[in-house]
């Protein structure tokens, strides 16, 4: 029997970025199914999170990402533009969000078609790891038909029920909080929830025992 992840996961993090080369990779060597579950970023869900966090965290952040980027040897930089953004004056997401709220219904609609994984992957790759201007011309579209779907029809969906997808998207932050974490990327085995890229080794270990049992 195949085993099922839950992969609690933000369009704005360059961890989930990361946790979805682990677990690509992982795959390769033992199958298991992936449910992709898209969620608002974490200054959108916990702002306190991220906007009273010590000074030292976007530092660490911006270290810690472009190091396990040179372990795993992928290419890493911060998207520009930016999927979010964030007014850090008000401490809060800025009211104008041109890109995040786009992603994620594309990421819940590429789920609803069987195809959410692959389209975390292809959009994630093309924002951290193909350099600037990943919102022009043709480049997202290329991304998506990597993951079999196409940008145009999606797009129509996504027009046609955004309010359907948000009560998704929203419900799949109240899912996560539910796991006994918040933050992304959180992949959950059974009910048992592995926060963070450098877990995908313990979930791994985690799915051997379960099939032992």
């Amino acid at each position: 029997m195949t085993m099922r992840v839950d992969l609690y996961w933000s369009f704005f993090s360059g961890y989930c970025y990361l946790a979805g080369v682990r677990l690509e990779r992982a795959r390769a060597a033992r199958p298991f199914a992936i449910a992709l579950k898209p969620v608002w970023p974490l200054a959108f869900r916990v702002p306190k999170a991220l906007f009273e966090a010590p000074p030292a965290y976007a530092s660490y952040y911006d270290l810690d990402t472009a190091r396990v980027a040179r372990h795993l040897g992928v290419a890493y930089a911060d998207p520009q533009p930016p999927p979010a953004t964030l007014d850090w004056v008000k401490k809060a997401p800025a009211a104008e969000q041109p890109h995040i709220r786009r992603l994620t219904r594309l990421g819940t609609e590429a789920e609803r078609r069987g195809h959410g994984f692959a389209c975390a992957r292809a959009i994630s790759n093309c924002l951290f790891a193909e350099g600037p201007g990943w919102d022009k011309g043709e480049r997202l579209a290329s991304a998506l038909a990597k993951a079999g779907l196409d940008l145009a029809d999606v797009e129509r969906t996504v027009a046609r029920e955004a309010d359907a997808l948000d009560r998704i998207i929203e419900a799949n932050g109240r899912a996560l909080e539910a796991t006994g974490h918040w933050g992304t990327p959180t992949m959950v085995l059974d009910g048992e929830p592995f926060f963070g890229q450098d877990r995908v080794d313990l979930l791994l270990w985690r799915m051997a025992e379960k099939a032992r049992a």
